[in-house]
């Protein structure tokens, strides 16, 4: 499961020009649900969003959550977001689960982020949708799952030139 959290002032989605969701200060969340995916991804990835410090305390800092500012959430399932572009001009898909597994983990998604106490607003899925937003930084955030399960990466920092001398 990937998930691209972007922090905004307001989004909304129309589908058929007609507004079907709309959030104020939070985040826009587009999910896109891999194959083999379940609830544990959904779960996690939920908690991960709800939990995230990247709202600015009063000093401008990154320390507080989407839960820490009583924000909203508008989640929009995009199947794009699992893309494989490594061959040829047209992107495969063929990692993205089909709609009917889908759909049920993204409405579990949305279900996680409520129960963590977090006002919700959905897209509609499978539909063509307008998504507009104002984005706040601008910040933009990449959730995998499968990345969340490995290890931090180490790198060696560079010799402070001050010390060599």
């Amino acid at each position: 499961m990937r998930a691209v959290l972007q922090r905004v002032a307001r989004a909304s989605v129309e589908v058929e020009g007609n507004k079907v969701a709309a959030i104020g200060r939070g985040l826009l969340i587009l999910l896109g649900v891999a194959r083999g995916d379940g609830e544990a991804e959904a779960r996690k990835l939920a908690q991960k969003a709800a939990e995230l410090r990247i709202f600015p305390d009063q000093e401008g800092k990154f320390n507080l959550s989407l839960l820490d500012i009583d924000g909203e959430a508008l989640v929009v399932s995009q199947f794009t977001l699992l893309a494989d572009v490594r061959r040829g001009r047209r992107p495969s898909f063929q990692e993205a689960a089909p709609p009917e597994e889908a759909a049920p983990l993204v409405e579990a998604f949305a279900r996680h982020l409520q129960e963590l106490g977090v006002s919700i607003q959905m897209g509609r899925f499978g539909a063509y949708m307008q998504v507009e937003l104002v984005n706040d930084g601008p910040v933009t955030i990449v959730l995998d799952s499968q990345e969340l399960e490995q290890p931090r990466r180490w790198r060696p920092r560079p010799p402070n030139t001050e010390d060599l001398g």
